[in-house]
C-alpha cells in the first residue's frame, strides 16, 4: 500500500448499525507541530465509538470524523520525547480505525515491557477514563471501598484491578452469576449478580462504599445513595439504565455525599497531557509489576469492525474487544 494512503472505517450514510462501517481509502494524516504520527497496530473498540457511530457522540472539534479512541502502534513522524520506531500506544479525540493516526505527543505513552500492541491499545481509554473519575474526582484512597458496575466491561475490569494496586476493597456487580465468578477472578472482593439480588441492599450489608463508579444511572442511583457511606462520593461516567435521577436532596445532606461526573474526549489538550503524565507516574508502575493486566476478550481485523461493533454490543465480552491492522 503507498503510504500516503491508508484503509480507514467510515459510516456509511453517517450514521447507522454496526453494517454501516465500511473500509475506505484515506489520505494518511499529517502531523502538525507537537503531534507524532503513528502507524497503527491496534485500535481499541468503545462504547462511545458506538454512539459515535450511532449519531450521538460527535467528536470535538479538529478531531477526525472517522471513528476510534486509542490505539498502539510505531512512531513514524517524531515530536516531543518520541522517535521514529517507538512503541506507543496513545489517546486520541478520533480517528483510531485507520492505519494511521495523528495525536498531540503528550498524549502518547510508551507501551509498557511484556505487553504486545494489541494489549497496549486496550489501554489509553480505559485507563484514562478510570483514573480521572475513579482517582481523581472520586478521591479513592487506600482501605476504602469501591463499588463497580458492568464488571466484566473493559471499564470494569480496569477499575477493579486499578482500585486493588492502589489499596482499596472492591464490590462489583454483573449481570449473570458467570460474569460476576469473572469479577472475583479479576480481583473483586465482593461480585454481586444484579440480577439475582438487589446490589444496594447487599453493598449496605458489606459496610457500604466511599465510591462508586456507576455509568448505569435510572433507577441505580437511589440504591447506590442509600448504600453510600457517609462522606462517600458517586462518579457518573455514562447513564446506560436512563439519564435521568431523582436527588434527594436532605439524603445527599445528611451523607455529606458527592454527587459527581465527567466526560473523558472534550476535554482540552492540555488536560489530557496532565492526566497521561498522572498515569504514566502512578499506574504504568502497577502495569509493569503485573499488579494491572490488559484483558483482551476479542480482536478483529481493521475490515471488519462492523463484527466488532457487534459484539460489544451483544455483551457477551470480558475486558476489551480489539482491532488489528496490517
Amino acid at each position: 500500500m503507498d503510504q500516503a494512503m491508508m484503509t480507514a472505517i467510515a459510516v456509511e450514510g453517517g450514521r447507522g448499525g454496526p453494517e454501516a462501517l465500511k473500509p475506505i481509502q484515506l489520505a494518511a494524516p499529517t502531523p502538525q507541530a507537537g503531534e507524532i504520527l503513528i502507524r497503527v497496530a491496534a485500535a481499541g473498540v468503545n462504547r462511545p465509538d458506538l454512539l459515535q457511530r450511532m449519531g450521538g457522540y460527535p467528536p470535538p472539534p479538529g478531531a477526525p470524523d472517522t471513528l476510534g479512541l486509542e490505539v498502539a502502534g510505531e512512531v513514524v513522524t517524531g515530536a516531543g520525547r518520541w522517535r521514529p520506531g517507538d512503541r506507543v500506544c496513545a489517546l486520541l479525540g478520533g480517528g483510531g480505525y485507520a492505519g494511521y493516526a495523528v495525536v498531540d505527543a503528550r498524549h502518547a505513552l510508551p507501551v509498557p515491557d511484556g505487553l504486545s500492541l494489541v494489549e497496549a491499545a486496550s489501554l489509553p481509554e480505559t485507563v484514562f477514563t478510570v483514573w480521572a473519575n475513579v482517582f481523581e474526582h472520586g478521591a479513592l484512597q487506600a482501605g476504602e471501598t469501591l463499588l463497580v458496575h458492568g464488571a466484566t466491561s473493559g471499564i470494569g475490569v480496569t477499575a477493579i484491578q486499578m482500585a486493588k494496586a492502589a489499596g482499596a476493597r472492591v464490590i462489583a456487580t454483573a449481570r449473570g452469576a458467570a460474569k460476576a465468578a469473572r469479577a472475583l477472578e479479576l480481583g473483586a472482593d465482593i461480585a454481586i449478580d444484579a440480577t439475582a439480588e438487589d446490589f444496594g441492599a447487599r453493598v449496605k450489608a458489606e459496610g457500604g462504599a466511599d465510591v462508586v463508579l456507576d455509568m448505569v444511572g435510572g433507577d441505580y442511583f437511589g440504591r447506590e445513595l442509600d448504600a453510600l457511606k457517609t462522606g462517600g462520593r458517586i462518579v457518573f461516567i455514562a447513564s446506560l439504565g436512563g439519564g435521568e435521577v431523582a436527588l434527594p436532596i436532605f439524603r445527599v445532606m445528611q451523607k455529606r455525599a458527592v454527587v459527581t461526573g465527567s466526560t473523558l474526549r472534550p476535554r482540552s489538550a492540555d488536560e489530557k497531557a496532565r492526566l497521561a503524565a498522572a498515569i504514566e507516574a502512578r499506574v504504568w508502575p502497577w502495569i509493569l509489576s503485573g499488579l494491572v493486566r490488559p484483558v483482551v476478550d476479542q480482536t478483529f481485523p481493521l475490515e471488519k469492525a462492523g463484527d466488532a461493533h457487534a459484539a460489544l454490543e451483544a455483551g457477551d465480552h470480558v475486558g476489551k474487544i480489539v482491532l488489528t491492522c496490517g
